[in-house]
């Protein structure tokens, strides 16, 4: 659901705004949607505090589980979450227009030198940081997600099937979410029993 007017008034969030942010964030980041999942958390939840931690990991869930790239989702959901559809449509312009002119001059340039020893040397190096920036996002989301032994197991079970099983991203999602459906009030109908007892 969108932030409401006056509290996205009290966070200062504009279209504007939101524009300048993922504009570098997306003239910056290589190796697609998931390399950019740490540097949008910086911006949106470290540094300007508009998303608790929880809203942004829910975030990724509902970004994962739609169609298109990842990253363009992501700037869709936080842009439309703090702004509504003037927030949606300025972060999704600015996440994706670098990636478009620059895609446009790379591939006019990279198809003539892709064999270039200087350039494969280069793309040999970015990758291993691309995979650091990921486990990196991965770490961060964990922290909060996986808070229980609960949560331990259904993190486990989805890392097998996707890992051993292979499994479809969108099939481990809609299964997590239907345990959770399940799971959680058993889990908060406990909690208050425990509570009640004591």
């Amino acid at each position: 659901m969108p932030t409401s007017k006056l509290q996205a008034d009290a966070l200062q969030v504009t279209p504007l705004k939101l524009f300048k942010i993922f504009l570098p964030i997306g003239a910056f980041t290589f190796g697609g949607g998931y390399a950019m999942i740490p540097l949008i958390r910086r911006a949106i939840v470290e540094k300007w505090q508009w998303m608790e931690e929880g809203e942004f990991i829910d975030a990724i869930a509902i970004a994962q589980s739609a169609p298109g790239p990842m990253a363009i989702n992501m700037a869709a959901i936080t842009g439309y979450k703090l702004a509504d559809f003037s927030g949606a449509a300025s972060s999704v312009i600015a996440a994706a227009l670098p990636s478009f002119v620059s895609i446009i001059i790379i591939a006019s340039i990279f198809l003539g030198v892709q064999n270039n020893p200087i350039v494969r040397a280069a793309m040999s190096g970015m990758r291993p940081a691309i995979v650091a920036l990921m486990a990196e996002a991965a770490f961060e989301a964990g922290k909060t997600a996986i808070s229980d032994k609960v949560a331990v197991i259904l993190a486990a079970a989805a890392f097998t099937g996707l890992t051993i099983a292979h499994i479809h991203p969108i099939v481990v999602i809609l299964l997590a979410g239907i345990a959770g459906f399940f799971i959680r009030p058993a889990k908060e109908e406990k909690e208050e029993r425990n509570k009640a007892e004591n």
